[in-house]
């Protein structure tokens, strides 16, 4: 017996970063927003004399030992539920490798609810999330789903109302963005401070408009600018249910985006990702389409710390043209759409 799981992804719909912290962490202030596209997880588990942990992927970039997330996530698990057990963690490898989209987070919420399936335990919300912040900063995202609110060091997670089902084409250059380093260049850049860093998740964050665009939310250094977007996130989409599904969007079709979009919400990262990478500025303007209405994106922007972009279009035919526009350029895409909480809890499993 097996059990398959869908291991979603996810952008940041705007990310603000503090200061780093007497830890090494940076606080931050984002959105985030999962995706239908997905890696799929197959996970095998059974009570054994012995813990042994056997981890495989498609893709020969990713470490198949305890460097893994899964891996990781597996480990605590089964210390959390007190078993020994055989676990076997297949990775099915369909998204880029360091691209900012929250990809190795997502597998090790995979490997967590695969174990609990293969066992028959489900452990507490409150321990799933402990563990879940143990492995990463975006971890915690993907036990909720949907649009949520992501707060501390990206872990303190609050659902918001939905946005609804919108037409996101992902942009996937072919060069590896590490987020610690970016956050070295944030720290350089900004003088915040030449503190150690801890080990920090795929934080991610994304930006509206053309390059160089700095509005509304260019404000204060700290904790202000933390607070602006926080509060843009909520004025603009709403608090949802806790850990719940159900959420709808509200006002319907693209209107909570716009309101979103309307704010200023920007992507922090962007300031130095496109000093050291500045054809992924380029990119951006190309998903953006600036100058063509019936084409141009609503939102364009670096995901997390990159290298993907992505661009959230008004209809297929625009998300369409964006393709062709990538394809022009060499830059190799991904179509897919935004992920609701309800559509994200149903389809996690692969048959269910």
């Amino acid at each position: 017996m097996s059990t398959t799981l869908r291991s979603f992804c996810k952008i940041n719909l705007g990310l603000a970063i503090g200061a780093p912290r007497p830890d090494g962490f940076h606080p931050l202030a984002t959105c985030y927003q999962t995706l239908a596209a997905h890696d799929l997880v197959t996970v095998e588990a059974w009570p054994a004399p012995e813990t042994a942990l056997r981890l495989t992927c498609t893709d020969a970039r990713v470490p198949t030992d305890d460097r893994n997330t899964a891996w990781k996530m597996a480990e605590r698990v089964l210390v959390a539920m007190q078993v020994s057990a055989e676990v076997r963690i297949h990775i099915e490898k369909r998204l880029p490798v360091q691209g900012g989209i929250g990809a190795g987070s997502a597998n090790a919420v995979a490997a967590l609810l695969g174990i609990e399936a293969e066992l028959g335990r489900r452990l507490p919300d409150e321990e799933r999330f402990r563990m879940a912040a143990e492995v990463g900063s975006d971890v915690p995202l993907f036990l909720v789903g949907g649009t949520v609110l992501g707060t501390g060091r990206g872990e303190v997670v609050t659902p918001l109302q939905d946005l609804p089902a919108i037409e996101c084409v992902l942009a996937l250059p072919e060069v590896g963005v590490s987020t610690p380093q970016a956050y070295r260049d944030w720290d350089a850049l900004h003088g915040t401070g030449n503190r150690e860093q801890g080990t920090e998740g795929s934080d991610q964050k994304s930006v509206i408009g053309d390059q160089g665009s700095r509005s509304a939310l260019t404000r204060p250094e700290g904790s202000d600018r933390l607070e602006t977007l926080s509060r843009a996130l909520s004025a603009a989409l709403g608090p949802g249910s806790t850990y719940s599904s159900g959420v709808s969007a509200v006002g319907g079709g693209l209107a909570p985006l716009e309101a979103l979009v309307r704010t200023g919400i920007e992507n922090d990262f962007e300031d130095v990702v496109f000093r050291q990478y500045p054809f992924l500025g380029t990119i951006k303007r190309v998903l953006a389409a600036p100058g063509h209405p019936e084409e141009a994106a609503v939102c364009a922007a670096l995901s997390g710390s990159g290298s993907a972009l992505f661009g959230l279009y008004r209809t297929p035919a625009a998300a369409q043209a964006a393709e062709e526009r990538l394809a022009k350029e060499g830059i190799r895409s991904l179509r897919t759409k935004t992920l609701p909480r309800a559509e994200y809890e149903k389809f996690l499993v692969v048959g269910s």
